[in-house]
């Protein structure tokens, strides 16, 4: 079993920043690789980001390339999204989630934390 925790989310204006934290337990950590995902009201879970064990690939939705970033640090078991220039329209609760190499989905994800862009 993997245990998420995100932290991080808020209220911010639009133009603004916020860098959300998910900090894992119950795996090696290294062993994981760590994406975002979000989900606005009234709207499926979308894919946000996703980098490798290592770190050293990521990937990134259409929607936030350019102005979101991941990035995870093995030392810390921590993985981090930091989300600059955020618009109304990222307005959603972002999860965390785990998946084995190679996995087409995740198998674990966070209790999710909620990120709110005012205009």
């Amino acid at each position: 079993q993997v245990q998420l925790v995100e932290s991080g989310g808020g209220l911010v204006q639009a133009g603004g920043s916020l860098r959300l934290s998910c900090a894992a337990s119950g795996r090696t950590f290294t062993s994981l690789v760590m994406g975002w995902s979000r989900q606005a009201p009234g709207k499926e879970r979308e894919f946000v980001a996703l980098i490798s064990r290592s770190g050293g690939s990521t990937y990134y939705a259409d929607s936030v390339k350019g102005r979101f970033t991941i990035s995870r640090d093995n030392a810390k078991n921590t993985v981090y999204l930091q989300m600059n220039s955020l618009k109304p329209g990222d307005t959603a609760v972002y999860y965390c989630d785990a998946r084995a190499p190679g996995a087409p989905t995740a198998d674990y994800w966070g209790q999710g934390t909620q990120v709110t862009v005012s205009s």
